[in-house]
């Protein structure tokens, strides 16, 4: 939200300096983001007046203007400004002014004609983009007045970034309290008399909904001069707060919303169906339709509030206006609507058609329901003595206004909080300071929260406004008195931490994306056919919790491989978030919804950086398989890939990954018809696992290494196609367990395997195993190796396979 100091000093003027007040502000909560001059360097522009002009002799499109500038001597300027005329008041450049972007005006020679100065756009002051002819300047000002102190151009225009909490600052006085709060100066409340009643016309209104509408107050002024001009004074402040001036009724109404922080909308009485039987507040009816102030037409359905005439919406209740009953010029007869609009019937409405509003920006976080009558006095008054007309008296329509419950304040648990010895009597000066109205028990002050102040809710509210107005700056930096320990890691586990080290070491970078997805994703990408649908998504393609992580580590790599990065290796470590009836708490005060910690990583393009010592070769399943294997560490012996399908994956290429008999994730390539969605030259291998199910690690169990030789043997077998190696892994693994004599077989690995090219797809395979056999306190004779080897031949022979001569 951007300000301007100049109005703000208006309310409250503090001994402070610019740069002092945007520091207090910043340490109070409402972080100053920028500051800026109303307008660039420049200096030796005054307002001048044009008394005569004349053409040029020598050049069709060149003036010669006679100029007043306050001196007693008329100066000669030549000007090409189409708007030039006698009788304008125009700023002047004199001679030996510098102008934004460093030009010094001289007196010069135009087409043979002396010239001593320069008559100025907006654009050349930096003031706006306007260039087509003079800027106009006001008829109040006097020629020869230097034009920075008469604009006020040296006003300091200041960019708060509010929290969503503090809508109570999104107005010049809602800011002004603060600054009163936090410096002790006088604060001017702005506000006006009640107008003169001199009309009797009321125009009924009945609130149908009181969730959506807890106050409705409005009035009718007849005889308005809508096409009246904004005053400079209103069109600067406007400016300088970030609207522009629409029409003299529309800045009338975003002046008082900006000043007071109360959103008000201008009916043309005219406009308004029914023939004066009144307005309805409602939900709308679905399917209803409305040409709002912005050009669009929306389809309403029933959870959207609206002001309704005659059977029809005419304007979406707290959001934005409709174009039927909008003033203009012409408009004579109009009704001035200020309200209450419950945040919660308000929030998110306008996201959902895709636009926002001033207006509905404050209502979703609620508006003081306690001003509006003053608020619509305030509007009165400014419409009157701008546009004239005679005003009807109020009608002030309550349904339900939010009940202000009382909050305790502990001051002893305020001390705690904030580490402070702070004083009560200091506790009660600051509520006093903030408008927070109290009540002493004891040690403990009751704060009744103040209309404007939607925020304060439970006594952490009170410790941090404490906090706040005290100087987070001044709370003493207090070193711990504990002892400070160092504690042993757990060897029996590892952290997600050290997990997120040993993928960085293999080549992986950790990425970060969002736990709201497209719902494409989880059909395509999870075959989940009912995720967990967003209330109030941020943005409409981000609709649903991810059940998985695989589909976003593939936009990582299309929005790389788009920009020409021809190797992608990344994981995350993140929640998903699935339904489990089983579930009473999902360890995030959510039953009936699982949210566990996954790992999930893809690797894409070649298997190694590019270089001259190795071939270039695409990163393939294996590859992937053995960094899976590398976070389980000793305990990837017992892990187990079993092919089966998986909606991601490609159906011939993935494998369900089992723990122990426990199936703990997936890995394979990603599935065709998902490589050609993403657009990728060659598919991504990913896995992803159950995060808990990689934290367990083996304690190393130190021993003797043998002195003996290692024997080494290797058997060639001949099996049938449905038989995997892993399997036959699996039967060596048995066969030690039951067999004594193979203590000795310290390792086995498949090392080949081959299948005819020309034999058809169930034919026999060949697999050749390697096995390590040593003995930690003799040398193996050749008929100890040969039992053990001939108990293994033995075991696989009895799965049916064969030795291959």
């Amino acid at each position: 939200m951007q300000i301007s100091e100049s109005w703000l000093r208006t309310l409250v003027d503090p001994d402070l300096s610019s740069d002092a007040l945007a520091h207090k502000l910043t340490m109070a909560g409402l972080e100053v983001e920028e500051t800026e001059t109303a307008a660039p360097a420049f200096s030796g522009v005054v307002a001048a007046k044009i008394t005569a002009i004349a053409p040029h002799p020598d050049a069709d499109r060149l003036r010669v203007c006679q100029v007043d500038d306050g001196s007693g001597e008329m100066l000669q300027i030549v000007c090409g400004a189409p708007n030039a005329a006698a009788g304008l008041l125009v700023p002047l450049a004199r001679v030996g002014a510098e102008l934004p972007g460093g030009m010094k005006i001289k007196t010069a020679k135009m087409r043979g004609v002396a010239s001593a100065g320069m008559l100025c756009s907006a654009r050349e002051l930096g003031l706006s983009q306007e260039h087509d002819g003079l800027m106009l300047l006001p008829a109040s000002l006097r020629p020869g007045q230097d034009l920075r102190a008469a604009l006020d151009l040296d006003d300091t225009l200041i960019t708060l970034k509010l929290t969503p909490n503090r809508a109570d600052c999104l107005s010049i006085l809602g800011v002004a309290r603060e600054v009163a709060a936090l410096t002790g100066a006088p604060l001017k409340t702005p506000g006006a008399a009640p107008v003169p009643v001199t009309l009797a016309d009321r125009l009924p209104v009945t609130i149908e909904a009181a969730d959506l509408c807890g106050r409705f107050a409005g009035r009718i002024v007849r005889g308005v001069n809508a096409a009246a001009q904004t005053p400079d004074w209103m069109k600067t402040r406007l400016e300088r707060a970030g609207q522009r001036s629409v029409s003299v009724l529309v800045d009338i109404s975003n002046y008082v919303m900006l000043e007071l922080g109360r959103p008000s909308h201008i009916f043309d009485l005219d406009k308004v169906p029914g023939n004066g039987a009144g307005l309805s507040v409602r939900w709308a009816r679905e399917g209803e339709t409305l040409a709002l102030l912005n050009g669009q037409t929306v389809t309403l359905q029933a959870d959207i509030g609206v002001v309704a005439a005659g059977g029809q919406p005419e304007s979406m209740a707290g959001i934005m206006g409709g174009e039927a009953t909008s003033v203009s010029t012409a408009t004579t007869n109009i009704y001035i609507e200020s309200a209450f609009w419950w945040p919660d019937a308000i929030a998110g409405k306008a996201r959902r058609y895709r636009f926002s509003s001033e207006a509905s920006h404050r209502y979703e976080r609620g508006v003081d329901f306690q001003g509006i009558p003053e608020g619509l006095e305030y509007i009165t008054r400014l419409v009157l003595d701008i546009c004239g007309g005679q005003a009807g008296p109020v009608d002030d329509n309550i349904a339900a206004l939010p009940e202000r419950k009382p909050v305790r304040l502990r001051a002893a648990r305020c001390r705690k909080v904030l580490g402070l010895e702070i004083a009560s009597e200091q506790i009660g000066a600051i509520f006093s300071q903030l408008g927070l109205p109290f009540e002493r028990q004891g040690d403990d002050f009751i704060v009744t929260p103040p209309s404007f102040r939607f925020d304060i809710e439970i006594e952490e509210d009170l410790i941090e406004e404490v906090a706040r107005i005290y100087g987070f700056e001044n709370i003493p930096d207090l070193p711990p008195v504990a002892r400070a320990a160092m504690q042993a890691q757990p060897e029996a586990s590892h952290s997600p931490h050290a997990v997120r080290d040993l993928l960085a070491s293999r080549d992986y970078q950790e990425v970060v994306n969002f736990s709201f997805v497209e719902s494409d994703w989880e059909s395509d990408y999870a075959g989940n056919a009912d995720p967990i649908r967003l209330l109030n998504p941020i943005a409409s393609h981000l609709s649903v919790m991810r059940s998985g992580l695989i589909a976003g580590l593939v936009a990582n790599i299309r929005y790389n491989a788009n920009r020409q990065q021809s190797r992608v290796r990344v994981f995350e470590l993140g929640r998903v978030f699935r339904r489990d009836a089983a579930v009473a708490d999902g360890g995030l005060d959510v039953a009936g919804i699982a949210q566990p910690l996954h790992l999930a990583a893809a690797a894409w393009g070649p298997a190694d950086a590019e270089q001259w010592g190795l071939p270039v070769r695409q990163v393939d399943f294996y590859d992937v398989k053995r960094d899976l294997e590398t976070l389980f560490g000793q305990r990837a012996a017992q892990l187990r890939f079993v092919a089966a399908a998986y909606p991601a994956l490609h159906p011939g290429r993935s494998a369900r990954v089992e723990l122990d008999g426990v199936a703990v994730g997936w890995i394979g390539e990603l599935h065709p018809r998902l490589v050609q969605q993403a657009d990728l030259r060659h598919a991504p291998v990913v896995f992803e696992l159950v995060l808990d199910t990689v934290l367990p690690a083996t304690v190393p169990d130190a021993a003797e290494a043998s002195k003996q030789p290692m024997v080494i043997r290797d058997l060639a077998l001949l099996a049938s196609a449905a038989l995997s190696a892993q399997d036959l892994l699996d039967t060596v693994a048995a066969q030690r367990k039951s067999d004594a004599s193979l203590a000795i077989l310290k390792d086995v690995r498949l090392f080949d395997v081959w299948r005819d090219p020309a034999a058809p797809a169930d034919a026999e395979k060949s697999l050749a195993f390697r096995f390590w056999l040593q003995d930690n306190a003799e040398t193996l004779s050749d008929e100890r190796v040969d039992a053990c080897m001939n108990s293994l031949i033995g075991a696989l022979q009895a799965r049916g396979v064969r030795l291959r001569a």
